[in-house]
C-alpha cells in the first residue's frame, strides 16, 4: 500500500506547489548528502523531497518537528509515508540528542533534508543558522552538504491555512560545501547560510 501512495502523494505535492527543479553546479547523485534549505512553509520538507528524482527520494529522509507532524491523523499518516525524522525539540537529552539521532538514522546510506534556521520565517528574510548543521558535518565530515533555496512555498501555503493555494515555486539545489578543518562554527554557519542566498539570484 505504501508504495503506491507514496508516488501518488509526491505528485499531488509537485502539482499543487507547481514547484520546478533546478540543479546549479550540482548533480543529482544517490550519495550520502545533507540537503540544507531555507524554511518558509509546512510543505517546504514534503515538496523538496517529492521533487528530488525517484531514486533518490528513496534513500532521503526529511528532518521535521513532532509537535506539527503529530497534530492530527492526517499529518501523522503523511509523516509516515514520507518516512519523516520526526525530532521533539521539547526533549532534547545530552545523551539522546537530535545530532544524535539523525547520524543513527541514516547510517552507511540515507540522506537527510534539514532546516538549519528552526523555525519556519515568515518575514521573507532568511534567519541565522543554528548549530545543528555544523555539529551533523563535524560528526560525519564525509557527507555532502548540499544548499538548496525554496521560493514561492510560504505563498503556496501561507500561515495558518490548512489546504494550500496552487501557485508556481521554484527549487535551486547548489553546490555542495564542507567543514574545512579548523573552521570554526560561526563561520561555516556563515558560509552555509550565504550558500542558499546565492542560490536565490542563480
Amino acid at each position: 500500500m505504501k508504495q503506491i501512495t507514496v508516488p501518488v502523494l509526491a505528485a499531488i505535492a509537485k502539482i499543487l506547489s507547481g514547484a520546478t527543479l533546478r540543479w546549479v553546479d550540482c548533480e543529482p547523485d544517490t550519495c550520502q548528502r545533507i540537503y540544507f534549505a531555507n524554511h518558509t512553509s509546512h510543505l517546504d520538507a514534503l515538496v523538496l523531497w517529492s521533487s528530488l528524482p525517484k531514486n533518490i527520494r528513496a534513500l532521503t529522509r526529511p528532518v521535521a518537528a513532532v509537535d506539527y507532524w503529530q497534530g492530527g491523523p492526517i499529518r501523522r499518516y503523511m509523516a509516515t509515508v514520507f518516512d519523516v525524522l520526526l525530532i521533539d525539540r521539547k526533549k532534547i537529552k545530552v545523551h539522546n540528542s537530535p545530532i544524535d539521532m539523525m547520524i543513527r538514522e541514516i547510517g552507511n546510506s540515507k540522506s537527510l533534508i534539514v532546516f538549519p534556521e528552526g523555525g519556519r520565517n515568515v518575514t521573507g528574510e532568511m534567519r541565522e543558522f543554528k548549530s545543528g548543521l555544523f555539529h551533523l558535518a563535524k560528526k560525519r565530515p564525509d557527507l555532502e552538504l548540499i544548499p538548496v533555496y525554496i521560493d514561492n512555498l510560504n505563498r503556496v501555503m501561507p500561515k495558518g491555512e490548512f489546504l494550500p493555494v496552487p501557485l508556481l515555486s521554484c527549487i535551486t539545489i547548489g553546490a555542495p560545501i564542507f567543514l574545512e578543518s579548523g573552521e570554526s562554527k560561526a563561520v561555516f554557519l556563515g558560509k552555509a547560510r550565504n550558500a542558499v542566498l546565492k542560490l536565490k539570484e542563480a
